[in-house]
């Protein structure tokens, strides 16, 4: 399965892909288990975001909907949380910037009164041929939309989180198997997934859980905002599966980490990636 040629600028638009990401709009069924839960969601517009949002109100989760400036496609992924009988929140703005970061907990808290579930998943990334064409700026700016970001959400997000609470990070295949085109990505999440494994420590006797997923190939706005039009056409096609992912096939263990069924969980990074191995 290949997608045709394509090409957006910078983050991407979901709306605008051939084919649409299946975020599991007409798929994903929930079973009450996140019922009266409050969740944060970063880069939750589109593509593996908006599948967790979708899920997590489907599973009776309030979510506050942290993005950049796709408005629309927020909008279109707070009708799907709206639709499940649950609050949204849209929150835009760049998580680059630490007190925007505190400012999304802080409408969370005012919104929902508690932070039940944060998902870190908003990120940056850019294919670079050689380390010379990484501009200055962007390796800093990778750095602070990608693991920084995370650091001033935990800090600001901790202090109004209860035992039996989960923080989940999005890490990445290239966290083990970096791809040389996106170094600065791939140390980015190299370091979500050892931050995760400090935290999970750190955290556990406060009933804290906390875990990283790391996806393979999946087919968000970022491929064809980050990558070389040849590179999108045969994107995922290199996997065992034969195929990229779709972002609704991350929700279920999004929703599993963030649960009390994953209540024994935490520590650990686990890979959705199409049948390339992280060990």
């Amino acid at each position: 399965m290949s997608q045709p040629p394509q090409q957006q600028d910078v983050p991407g638009v979901q709306s605008e892909m051939t084919p649409a990401p299946d975020c599991g709009e007409e798929s994903y069924r929930g079973h009450g288990r996140l019922a009266g839960k409050a969740a944060v969601i970063t880069g939750a517009d589109s593509g593996i975001g908006r599948a967790v949002a979708i899920a997590y109100a489907r599973e009776g989760a309030d979510v506050l909907i942290s993005y950049l400036n796709e408005d629309q496609d927020a909008q279109d992924t707070a009708r799907y949380v709206e639709e499940a009988g649950r609050k949204a929140v849209l929150v835009p703005g760049d998580v680059a910037q630490p007190q925007h970061c505190r400012d999304i907990i802080a409408q969370a808290v005012d919104e929902f009164a508690k932070v039940d579930i944060l998902v870190n998943n908003a990120a940056y990334q850019m294919n670079r041929a050689s380390l010379e064409d990484v501009p200055d700026e962007e390796w800093d700016y990778t750095f602070q939309t990608n693991i920084s970001a995370m650091f001033h959400l935990c800090k600001a997000a901790l202090p109004h989180m209860a035992p039996g609470s989960s923080i989940i990070g999005s890490s990445s295949v290239n966290s083990d198997s970096p791809s040389p085109t996106l170094a600065p990505y791939a140390a980015t999440k190299a370091a979500i997934a050892n931050f995760t494994a400090s935290l999970a420590q750190m955290l556990g006797e406060r009933g804290i859980r906390v875990n990283s997923v790391a996806p393979g190939p999946i087919w968000t706005p970022l491929i064809p905002a980050t990558m070389p039009e040849d590179k999108v056409e045969s994107f995922g096609t290199d996997t065992p599966l034969g195929r990229p992912g779709q972002p609704v096939e991350l929700a279920p263990l999004y929703v599993l980490l963030a649960s009390d069924e994953g209540s024994y969980i935490s520590g650990a990074r686990i890979a959705v990636t199409g049948g390339r191995p992280i060990l």
